[in-house]
């Protein structure tokens, strides 16, 4: 999507917009719901155990995500003394954003497979539809990167907890949030494309999988 949308097209930019929001939200929710429900209500109290997308969207990650396809939220905080189960208790808090945006686009999916054939997929829920499953499988794929501070890392680190790992966690941890911003900040500048590369084919597949390789071509 780009500026040329907005003023070609603003309503097909505001379902994109919207499209994002709700993918953002949800996502960022369910990390503060995982959260709640294992034990650390620290999200709760910092009002971020809510759908309220002004609760979680920070400006500048909601631009980038718009305008460049790299994006983020407000990271939801929570106390790990608080948390059950201790590294895999943080595991699932990590994973269940993914996990949100995976049902999100499997949603969104069903409901294109069963609505546009009736309506066209020049229909404008048919392309919120469309918007929606796309930016849910992007959101998924990407943050399951295993990269700090990517929810990826989080399950890295926890196959990685025996003492004799503990160099190679301590270098992920420190170089990894570089090591990822460099390959976002080599993307948008050169056009090389690695993390496209990198999830092109899982998203391939989930598009095999519903059938819908033809309307989103790679």
């Amino acid at each position: 999507m780009s500026l040329f949308t907005l003023f070609s097209n603003p309503l097909v930019f505001i379902l994109w917009i919207v499209s994002v929001l709700v993918a953002l939200s949800v996502h960022e929710f369910s990390h503060a719901l995982a959260a709640n429900f294992l034990g650390d209500q620290t999200a709760k109290r910092m009002g971020r155990l809510t759908l309220n997308p002004f609760a979680h969207v920070d400006l500048f990650g909601l631009l980038a995500l718009v305008f460049v396809h790299f994006g983020w939220g407000k990271p939801v905080p929570y106390n790990p003394n608080y948390v059950k189960y201790r590294h895999w208790g943080e595991v699932l808090i990590a994973l269940a954003g993914p996990v949100s945006n995976l049902i999100l686009l499997v949603i969104s999916a069903l409901l294109l497979k069963g609505f546009a054939p009736a309506l066209g997929w020049n229909n404008y829920l048919i392309v919120f539809l469309g918007f929606s499953f796309f930016i849910n499988a992007a959101l998924m794929l990407f943050n399951l990167i295993p990269l700090p501070p990517l929810d990826g890392s989080k399950l890295l680190f926890a196959i990685l907890h025996e003492n004799k790992w503990f160099t190679l966690r301590r270098q992920i941890e420190q170089y990894g949030p570089w090591v990822l911003m460099g390959l976002i900040l080599v993307d948008i500048t050169l056009g090389v494309g690695i993390i496209s590369l990198v999830l092109n084919k899982p998203l391939y597949w989930i598009l095999k999988i519903f059938d819908l390789q033809s309307v989103f071509a790679l």
